[in-house]
């Protein structure tokens, strides 16, 4: 029955062009959201903290510059996040390569005052691994060492700075995999990934970094080295500390160490892409992919006709695509098991079943790794695309899966009626992981109009909170969102989250202003 349907799941051919853009840097963060002032309990750095800093770390490992022009400045690529959204006045970044330099670092920013931002790979879209206004960076793409990998128990020991596609490529002769899949893999960092409980596209099958992570190493806001790099899958003994650093976005200590637990890497994995008229058809492609797959499914991804359109004007072409129907929303399944002929088997019941029920108009399956990365690009280059086509606005909610898409077309509405759609909002876009009701809504706007976006924001957000959604899914409150903290949290919440904060970072300096409100 399978092989009639193979002729619309057809082999694909594949080629690839990317077109870019230089942009102008947006205005300091601080000018934008203008009701967050420095603290003056904080320090301004001086020439005898700077002489300080290179008595810990060698000078390749310090980038210090007070010029005052933005484009001039070597600081700007720290400053500055990828999406151009936030940035800061930082002077001094600094590159540690080994833990005990973090805890001299902090130690001493501690007793002078000195505001601490922890960086990553700077792929994080809410500010938070960007400075507000002049916080020193401590940027750990230098502690990039695999410190162990037990291949029978499959557990990776890895410094922060390690990056995710680099620990993947490290374990994947070995039979393992990472439990977590980013579209910024290849720059993103482990330590970031962490701090933000990145999720990513194999969370409905692995889980979130919440199980995954077994074990930290963190640096306190006072230099106290907290070593938790457990190796163990069980320990009940008291407080889960663990537990506190993983989301916590650098607020209460930088995590140097990371100790997670790989699964077995797959012995068979198929990508196949689908063509859906509506998103009730999107929801019920997944429903069936439960029913049919159900162990072997590991990941379910959707996108709007407007993000395949905006990729092909961006970065791809019409030959590009695998697809002939035009239909309104496409989705790509992954399954991941370890016996192809039982995976395919299965695979073929369920895309007949798609097929002779009507809910798929059309569709693909990749037939070797080549295709797989083919299919996988429409999906991963959304935000790529956005970013090159101007200013981009990124959010990422999450909610009840039927309500996904209600609010993209309510954004569209809301616009439509006030005369800004396609003339101030463009490209409003729609995608994300129907797996854990996570949807990326995305828009260019006016270069750098910060009164566009808090339009925008306050829409978003507004409508999120009314349906009980989450404002952030995966890229964290940095910023961006922590205005938006009290009506997301209950009182209790709020107190809880700031006595912890108070407890553990009495004097405010790491990561101020971001995370929890009220509290630096």
């Amino acid at each position: 029955m399978f092989r009639n349907c193979r002729q619309s799941f057809r082999l694909l051919h594949t080629s690839r062009s990317i077109k870019g853009s230089q942009k102008a840097l947006t205005p300091l963060t601080n000018e934008k959201i203008t009701n967050i002032k420095r603290s003056d309990k904080f320090k301004q750095l001086e020439q005898s903290d700077v002489d300080y800093f290179r008595t810990v770390l060698t000078s390749n490992n310090i980038v210090h510059d007070e010029t005052s022009n933005p484009e001039n400045s070597t600081m700007t690529p720290y400053n500055t996040d990828f999406f151009n959204l936030h940035r800061g006045a930082s002077k001094l970044c600094l590159f540690p390569t080994e833990t005990s330099q973090v805890s001299k670092i902090l130690k001493y920013c501690n007793d002078q005052k000195l505001a601490v931002v922890p960086q990553g790979g700077n792929t994080g879209v809410s500010g938070g691994q960007n400075p507000l206004f002049d916080e020193i960076i401590v940027n750990m793409s230098k502690m990039n060492k695999i410190r162990s990998f037990n291949d029978i128990s499959g557990i990776a020991v890895v410094d922060a700075g390690v990056v995710l596609e680099s620990l993947d490529n490290y374990v994947a002769p070995l039979g393992y995999t990472v439990p977590l899949d980013l579209g910024a893999k290849g720059s993103c960092q482990l330590g970031g990934n962490v701090s933000t409980n990145a999720g990513g596209l194999r969370l409905m099958k692995f889980g979130s970094l919440h199980g995954s992570v077994l074990g930290l190493e963190v640096v306190l806001p006072d230099g106290t080295v907290m070593d938790n790099l457990s190796t163990l899958r069980k320990d009940n003994t008291g407080y889960d500390l663990k537990q506190l650093f993983i989301g916590a976005e650098g607020t209460l200590g930088l995590i140097t160490g990371v100790s997670i637990m790989t699964p077995r890497k797959p012995t068979s994995v198929n990508i196949a892409m689908l063509a859906l008229e509506s998103f009730d058809d999107v929801q019920k492609a997944f429903v069936m992919a439960k029913e049919d797959l159900s162990e072997i499914l590991s990941g379910f991804e959707f996108w709007d006709r407007e993000s395949m359109e905006l990729v092909k004007r961006v970065m791809l072409t019409d030959k590009d695509f695998p697809i002939e129907a035009n239909t309104k929303f496409y989705a790509l399944l992954e399954t991941q098991g370890s016996r192809q002929e039982h995976d395919q088997e299965k695979i073929d019941t369920y895309l007949t079943r798609l097929m002779e029920t009507n809910v798929a108009q059309d569709g693909v399956m990749a037939q070797d790794e080549k295709q797989t990365t083919a299919l996988w690009q429409w999906r991963e280059r959304i935000p790529e695309a956005i970013v090159q086509s101007g200013t981009a606005m990124t959010y990422d909610v999450a909610m009840d899966v039927q309500l996904l898409y209600k609010l993209v077309e309510d954004v569209k509405q809301h616009y439509s009626e006030r005369g800004l759609l396609d003339k101030v909002y463009k490209n409003v876009i729609g995608f994300g992981h129907v797996g854990d009701g996570n949807l990326h809504i995305m828009a260019n706007i006016p270069d750098h109009d910060y009164s566009v976006q808090k339009d925008m924001d306050k829409f978003v957000y507004d409508w999120t909170i009314k349906h009980n959604g989450s404002i952030t899914a995966e890229h964290g409150i940095g910023v961006a969102k922590v205005n938006y903290m009290t009506r997301c949290k209950t009182d209790v919440q709020i107190r809880l989250m700031q006595s912890i904060k108070n407890a553990i970072d009495p004097n405010g300096i790491m990561n101020p202003y971001k995370v929890v409100p009220g509290v630096l």
